[in-house]
């Protein structure tokens, strides 16, 4: 295998950059984080087909698991975004959390981020890499995203009312009140506008922050041990410990951010009038 001279190091953790492992037909560049995000998919594919190969009228084991997960995201998106947008787009949402929540956990497996290959100059590269903390894949999600909400948006209200939702007057004024704060509600709307574009930065640099950050909090406490030979297998076991759990939590709780910020930026702009008030 060749690499790209971002190396990753057990010593030094990750690089920003995901080494480039070979290139495929010798064009294509697949970085270690590629690499795991095929077996995340893999693995979601090959557990929903143990779920739905054979669907009993009394779930049970995976099917009962699956149906489980899928019935709580739904309620809680129906929760947001009211049952007809859910329908609509609970397939975006239900896919994005699962695919990031069982990438973060699978980065957290242990010897994952050990295994590594030797680079053609002879420097060790990790041949596993969390999926996250490499910020292309939080970008292409993001992007994703944002096409789709482009796409539903125009779809729920139409060129106009995009438009009048983001610099209309708000809160059923009428007359000359009505025109008096025209100006301040289509300044207010500048700032939404900003706030729209900013969101496919903010929504994929927290993913990728924590995450990131996470791996490289590990990676440091297990090799604070090397300092002091006689402890250091103990310590390098001990110590990551509470880190490890932490990083638990915090790979389902940016799973959960990531699905429930989409959905509310999906519900601010694409829910109806009635169902808003209900």
């Amino acid at each position: 295998m060749t690499a790209e001279p971002a190396i990753e190091s057990a010593a030094h953790g990750l690089t920003q950059n995901a080494p480039v492992l070979f290139h495929l037909f010798g064009c294509i560049p697949i970085s270690n984080s590629m690499l795991v995000s095929w077996g995340v998919t893999l693995v979601i594919i090959l557990m929903v087909r143990a779920a739905a190969g054979k669907v009993a009228i009394v779930p049970g084991g995976m099917q009962n698991f699956f149906e489980f997960v899928i019935e709580t995201l739904y309620e809680t998106l129906e929760g947001i975004m009211g049952s007809h947008l859910t329908r609509r787009t609970f397939w975006f949402f239900a896919t994005i959390f699962l695919f990031i929540l069982s990438a973060n956990w699978l980065s957290l497996v242990p010897l994952i981020g050990n295994l590594t290959v030797a680079s053609a100059d002879g420097h060790p590269v990790g041949l596993f890499r969390a999926v996250n903390s490499d910020l292309n894949m939080p970008l292409a999600l993001a992007t994703l995203y944002g096409v789709l909400w482009l796409y539903w948006s125009l779809r729920e209200t139409g060129p106009l009312g995009m438009i009048q939702h983001i610099f209309g007057v708000k809160g059923g004024l009428t007359g000359a009140l009505k025109w008096g704060l025209l100006p301040i509600f289509f300044a207010v709307g500048l700032i939404e506008i900003i706030s729209i574009l900013f969101r496919q930065i903010s929504l994929p640099l927290r993913l990728y922050g924590n995450i990131f950050a996470g791996e490289n909090l590990l990676e440091t406490m297990t090799h604070v041990g090397l300092g002091f030979p006689g402890l250091a297998i103990v310590l390098g076991f001990i110590l990551p410990l509470p880190f490890y759990f932490l990083e638990i939590l915090v790979a389902f709780v940016q799973a959960l951010v990531f699905m429930l910020l989409t959905a509310v930026f999906t519900s601010m702009m694409c829910q109806h009038e009635e169902e808003a008030h209900e």
